[in-house]
Formats: structure tokens, sequence, C-alpha cells
């Protein structure tokens, strides 16, 4: 590089430099001269810098990724435009730690010489990369896989031998097999294809019960076509499974061949305190009393798995679990005092709680789905359901909506025609309240009763919204109106008054801008998952997003909704109430970077939405 420090690009290298830790404590003329020095490399996506292959230089991101690994390959830290690293420094101590080029990456590279003479002179330059990799360890941690056995593999817990019977076994040749070999349930197979299981259960009430014949064939009692799971799935995901379908044995599968069964015997294994043991506890109270006693743990719960490293959308998936099987009680509950349903229906979840991404502090969201059999007094029914189900959840700590996006409302209880034509109405005509209901409304899932319901209303929901511009165009307009706290020079924008002064709310500004564009791109696109993750993949699938794009709004959603959950832990650790307001003061200068980061890339995927419906807005 030319050593004319007033040549344009001389200026642009000291003008970046001057925007980055530690250069942005250099005096200028420090600066400058450092300027002179970098030289500039494009680098491919998976090259790797050895301490013992590459020279000794500090690299700085000028556009791209690079992650740091350790020498067993363990991820230590992720960089970005900005950050730098020296592979020599990092190395020592753990020789082997390595980068890799994750991005098609431009770096400038300052060489050794320079870089140490800027160590020797600057003391705060010097203490900063004395420090780094001390600081990437700390990090490593958030990256190291979680230890928490409620995640661990089922694969080491379940039976690999179960008793399998073809389905003209008797029942008195059932039971003598399950007595001898010991076991709760028999699988009933045709060759290698799983056809049903029989449990202990089964036998007392579908069979001694009612008095059946003892040459009686077991697929005449079999569950046929039970719930199973693959042998890749968690303890977590097993003990969610068993609990909402009430089920205590969950055949395994591996490559759709029977590998296993798992029983709740061996579940047993897990720790009492794991929080999933909370659903079960829950699922078995009677009175709201006790069920809001159960959730009233939720804050400390939040707080002690934050501690055991469990990741935001893990917890998240552990609250939202929570909230359904309340939800489930409750309605249990009330058509043990109401009677059974006069015809099928289902209860459904909006917002959060269908993504399943449900925190502290939700509110209710919730509709009912009714068979179009049903009457004008079957609908009776229903509302008592509805006052019910929605005045227990507000007294075991889930307050009502102030929108009245509610169960309890006659336009949120409605019988499938009647949803389906509200659904024509609001995409017809998109004005500023349809469009706020539509966006509530098409994150829903069945929460209790009849699935096929819920499916066919969004089946008829996404046939509508895949074409029609003028309506998607009206979303996108609203979606833009909520944008990420940034403004000129990547500064935070925060409240300048109030009660929340000097702070912005992460969930309104942060994670419900990418909630709502990739919602937008899911219903253009025709894409049934409601979890924003999923989304994000089924619309990479679908080449919506490039690889690179997706990913990076996948980042950025799992680090805020990461950051939002901390805090909250750090509140209530600290006596306060959970909230959604941070102050960007209080975090490490390392955090605020990511976080801006994470921001920039959700104003980049908006602009790309703005530039698609443009036209139509």
């Amino acid at each position: 590089m030319t050593n004319d420090p007033n040549q344009p690009e001389i200026q642009a290298v000291a003008d970046f430099l001057r925007a980055c830790l530690p250069f942005s404590e250099l005096p200028e003329p420090a600066l400058q001269q450092t300027a002179r020095h970098i030289q500039i490399t494009y680098v491919r996506a998976e090259q790797r810098f050895n301490a013992d292959k590459d020279d000794y230089a500090l690299r700085i991101l000028r556009s791209g990724a690079v992650e740091i690994r350790s020498s067993t390959n363990q991820l230590m830290d992720k960089l970005g435009e900005g950050e730098s690293f020296n592979i020599h420094g990092l190395n020592v101590g753990d020789e082997g730690v390595f980068a890799k080029v994750i991005e098609d990456s431009l770096i400038y590279n300052l060489p050794r010489v320079h870089y140490e003479n800027l160590r020797a002179e600057f003391r705060d330059f010097d203490r900063h990369f004395h420090s780094q990799r001390s600081r990437r360890l700390r990090r490593a941690a958030r990256y190291q896989p979680n230890t928490n056995m409620m995640l661990l593999p089922i694969e080491g817990l379940i039976s690999r031998d179960p008793l399998s019977l073809s389905a003209d076994t008797t029942l008195q040749q059932a039971a003598v097999a399950m007595s001898e070999r010991r076991v709760s349930s028999v699988l009933i197979m045709d060759e290698d294809a799983l056809q049903g299981i029989v449990t202990d259960r089964d036998l007392r009430t579908r069979a001694i019960a009612k008095g059946l014949p003892l040459d009686t064939p077991l697929a005449q009692i079999m569950t046929p076509q039970p719930q199973n799971i693959d042998i890749s799935a968690s303890l977590f995901d097993a003990i969610l499974q068993m609990t909402q379908q009430g089920i205590h044995h969950l055949p395994v599968m591996q490559n759709n061949q029977l590998v296993g069964i798992l029983t709740s015997s061996d579940l047993m294994l897990a720790r009492r305190d794991d929080p999933v043991y909370l659903v079960q506890h829950l699922s078995r109270q009677t009175d709201t009393n006790a069920m809001r006693a159960v959730i009233d743990t939720l804050p400390n719960l939040l707080v002690e798995v934050i501690k055991g490293g469990m990741r935001a959308h893990q917890i998240s998936r552990v609250l939202t679990a929570i909230s359904d099987t309340l939800c489930c009680r409750l309605i249990e509950l009330a058509i043990e005092k109401l009677g059974p349903a006069p015809v099928p229906f289902c209860w459904l979840g909006f917002g959060s709680q269908a993504r399943g991404e449900q925190l502290i502090g939700a509110d209710q969201d919730n509709g009912l789905l009714i068979h179009d059999s049903a009457t004008e007094l079957d609908l009776t029914w229903f509302q008592m359901l509805a006052d019910f189900v929605c005045d227990g959840l507000n007294e075991c700590g889930y307050p009502y909506c102030n929108g009245k996006v509610m169960a309890t409302t006659d336009s949120w209880r409605q019988r499938l025609q009647g949803w389906k034509d509200t659904v024509d109405h609001w995409t017809r005509t998109p004005t500023p309240d349809a469009v706020m209901r539509v966006s509530i409304f098409f994150d829903l899932r069945a929460v209790y009763g009849d699935q096929s319901l819920c499916q066919q209303l969004q089946a008829h929901m996404l046939k509508r919204t895949q074409k029609d511009t003028i309506f998607l165009a009206a979303l996108a307009a609203n979606v833009l109106e909520q944008t990420p706290p940034l403004g000129l020079f990547r500064r935070f924008v925060v409240e300048r008054n109030g009660d929340h002064r000097d702070e912005f709310d992460i969930k309104k500004r942060g994670i419900m801008p990418i909630v709502d564009l990739v919602r937008i791109q899911s219903l253009a696109h025709g894409v049934a998952a409601v979890n924003t993750r999923e989304r994000l993949q089924q619309l990479m699938l679908k080449k919506v997003f490039t690889i690179a794009d997706g990913r990076n709004l996948q980042d950025a959603f799992d680090s805020i909704q990461q950051l939002r959950v901390e805090n909250q832990s750090h509140q209530i650790a600290n006596g306060n109430q959970a909230s959604n307001y941070i102050n960007p003061k209080d975090l490490p200068e390392l955090e605020r970077k990511h976080l801006k980061d994470a921001f920039r890339v959700v104003h980049d995927s908006q602009e790309a939405l703005r530039s698609r419906y443009r036209q139509g807005m």
C-alpha cells in the first residue's frame, strides 16, 4: 500500500480502524501510521489460519466472518466485521488453536513488527490483546454442548430388546410372555413394521374390565400406529411427548425401523428438579390455587436454567410447554364441570405460545375453533368453556389480553366457516385493524382438541395469502414500522424520558421485527411452520433466503433472544420483576457490538423486504 496518507484508500482504512476496538483508542498519528502498514487480502470460505503455517500478524475482519476453534475443534468464538485476531497469540498454552473462515472475507493484515510496536507503546492497546484469549475462553463456554441431562439423547436409556408379538397372539399368551420378561408392554409387529402397542393398562381397561375371552387376539385391544420417537431425540423431547400425549411407553425408531422402547420408568433417571417435571406436576392439579403455586416458581426456574447453560430457544420451549399444559388441564376441568363437548373443537394458541417462544410475563392470546355442525345452543357451551379457561389462566398468572384476543371474545370464538370468512375479510380489506389482527392470528397452533380443524384453517389461510400481493404489501408496511433501535453512526436509540429512560424494549425492537418479517415471507411462500427458527429453515430450503442470509438472521434472532432471557434472569436475581427493557450501557463493549451487528442484520433484511413490496406499498 502506498505511503501517502492523503491517498483515499489509506483514509478509508483509517476511517474503518477508527471505529474498531482497540484502534479507536489510538491517537490519530498512530492510527494514520497503522493504516499505511495494512496489507489487504481476500480470503475464501473454508480457509484456515494455523500458527505453524501462517505468518505472525494481526488480522482484522473488514467483512465476512471467522470462527476461532480449539485444538479439539471446540468453538471458542465467532468474529465479524471490525473484530481481530492473532492466531499466534491465541495459540499460547493451547497449541492447535486455529481460525476458520466461514464466509468469503476481506481481511486487513497488520504485520508482526507494527503490531508489536503498538502493543509496546500503548498500554490500553496491549491490555486489549493480553486479555483477549481469556475473554474468548470465557465466551467459549457459551458454545459448549449443554450437559444438562434433559438435553442428552435418549439412545443410552432405551431398552434395545423389547417384547414383540404378532397381532393374532391371544391375550393369555401375551400376559404370560410379559410376565416372563417382566415388562409392562408388548409391541405388535408385522415382520419389521410396527403395527401397534399393548400395555398393562390396555390389558386391564380394554380386556379384563370388559370381560373379553382369554383367546381374544391382541389386534382387538392394541393401540394402532402408536406414537413413537426418533433415537436422536433428547430426554426432554421424550418426556414432553409422553406428558402431552398422556402415554408411558414410546417405541424408538431409527431410519423408520424399530430399535427399542422407552418407558416412563426409564425416565426416572432424570433429576426431579428439572423443569419438565413441572409439566407433569401441573397436569395433576385440580384447582387454580395449586396451579398458580407452580406457575409462581417460573421466575426462579428461569434463573436456574440460565445458570445451567440452557439456551433461549430451549427455555422458551419449556415455558411454552408449561402454559400449554395449564391450558389443557383447565379445559379438562371445564369438561368435568360442563360435560362433554357437543361437537369437535380446537383450542387455539396465538402469538408466542403458538410459535413455542413464550418467556416470563406472557399474557393470553387464544381462541376457539368449533366444528361447523355446532348449533346456537352448542355455542353457549363453548362460551362457558372459554370463560372458565380464560378466567383460570388469569388466576394462574397469565393476565387477560388488553386487546381482547381471547376465546371469550365472540370474534375469536367461531365455527370453522366463520373463521374462514373472517380470514377472507381481513385479506380482502387490509385495514390497519385487520392487519394488526392478522399479525396475531397467523401465528396459530392447536393446543387442545381436534387438530384437523386447525390444519384446515391454516391451509385456507395460506391459500388466501400466497398470491394476494395487495394484502402482503399492507402486511409488509406494518412489519416495517418497527425497526431495530440503531441510529446514525450505529448508536443505540433509547427512551429519552419516563420510567425506561436510557433503555429500549428488546422484544419490541429486536425480536418482533425478525418474527414479523419471517412470518410474512412464510405466508407469501406457503410455509406452514409457525416457530420462527423452523420457518427460517423452510424458507432457506425454498431458497427464499440464501443459506448465508438465513443463518445470519437465525443467529441474530438467537443472540437477541439469549440476551433478552439473560437480562430477565439478572432482573429476577436482583429482586426485580422481569421485563423486556434493557440499558445498552449496562452491557460489556463486546456484547454491545454483537447486538449492533444483530440489529444490522435485521435492518438489512427489512430493507430487502421493503424492496420486494415497494410497488405494492
